[in-house]
């Protein structure tokens, strides 16, 4: 499965328990695992699941927030989140694509950073960057930024990540950089630099202070705790690579408030059946509006299969 289980923390449970719909919202839950189980029975011996990769072994359960957004549909374009900005940007880079995409001149001895155009103060919420692996090169670096941190320096270094203000995973060395300095490697346990395909998910929950990445459907769990409370930040990336390609998309956020009811009912039905079965939502005994509304809360779209 993609997650195992959902993961309650002590915070969580408490919203949730203080929910005014708090013993419907359990039904909820329960009515979605018991829906689905006769699928699962009788969808067994047809269905194998994925073989488990290394990143995969390495992945954390998320916390039921987290779960929750993760296969909520990706909010339609237009939102600022969604765009590279014009303004707080290296003068290498140039974006196209109406502002999707982040193209870098082909320019020596330069570190060049870009943010997105939308930052966040306050919830949590998701980024897909999509970034070739051949178009990275030494410093490829996904973060976040505030907009103190610097856009362009001299020769070839970690820019995200390179000062006080910006957090950012390096994906060759698979490094953690902030303050200018390695932070450690990530995801924890990782023996080895791990090959990081090309869509890589950044979840930011500015309520807590947080900053993970998603690959491949693996939540690889926490990388930085210390990004600062009521500060806006920005998705961020910084390379060095001329001729690199980098899109972006916001893909949407969540409050601290207690998920929907219909949320938590999607997401037992689609924990149960896992990723393998995902498509056999259809053979539900439920009634056409409801198969349409678990189609849009299936498995995460921002994710490679």
């Amino acid at each position: 499965m993609y997650f195992q289980e959902m993961e309650v923390d002590q915070e969580e449970s408490e919203r949730i328990s203080h929910h005014p719909d708090s013993i419907l919202l359990s039904a909820c839950v329960w009515m979605g695992l018991s829906l689905c189980r006769q699928l699962c029975d009788s969808s067994t011996s047809r269905n194998s699941r994925p073989a488990p990769s290394s990143l995969m072994n390495l992945s954390i359960t998320p916390s039921l927030r987290l779960s929750t957004l993760l296969h909520s549909p990706p909010i339609a374009p237009g939102n600022p989140c969604s765009f590279w900005s014009v303004s707080e940007t290296s003068p290498h880079l140039h974006v196209r694509d109406g502002g999707a995409c982040v193209w870098r001149q082909p320019v020596e001895q330069s570190s060049d950073a870009i943010r997105s155009s939308g930052g966040i103060k306050e919830g949590l919420h998701l980024w897909e960057v999509t970034w070739e692996a051949d178009q990275r090169g030494s410093h490829a670096l996904i973060g976040v930024s505030t907009r103190k941190s610097p856009r362009q320096v001299s020769g070839y270094t970690a820019l995200v990540g390179g000062d006080s203000m910006s957090w950012g995973w390096e994906l060759s060395s698979n490094q953690r950089w902030h303050k200018g300095k390695e932070a450690g490697r990530y995801p924890a346990g990782a023996e080895h630099p791990m090959d990081i395909p090309a869509c890589v998910v950044v979840a930011v929950d500015a309520d807590t202070g947080t900053l993970g990445y998603v690959v491949e459907g693996c939540y690889l769990g926490v990388a930085f705790t210390d990004l600062p409370k009521g500060e806006e930040l920005f998705l961020a990336v910084s390379c060095v690579w001329g001729g690199a390609s980098i899109q972006l998309r916001y893909l949407g956020g969540i409050s601290r408030d207690p998920p929907a009811l219909m949320s938590l009912c999607s997401l037992s039905i689609n924990q149960t059946l896992g990723r393998s079965r995902a498509s056999l939502t259809d053979r539900l005994p439920l009634p056409p509006v409801l198969q349409h509304l678990l189609q849009e809360h299936q498995w995460p779209v921002n994710t490679s299969n």
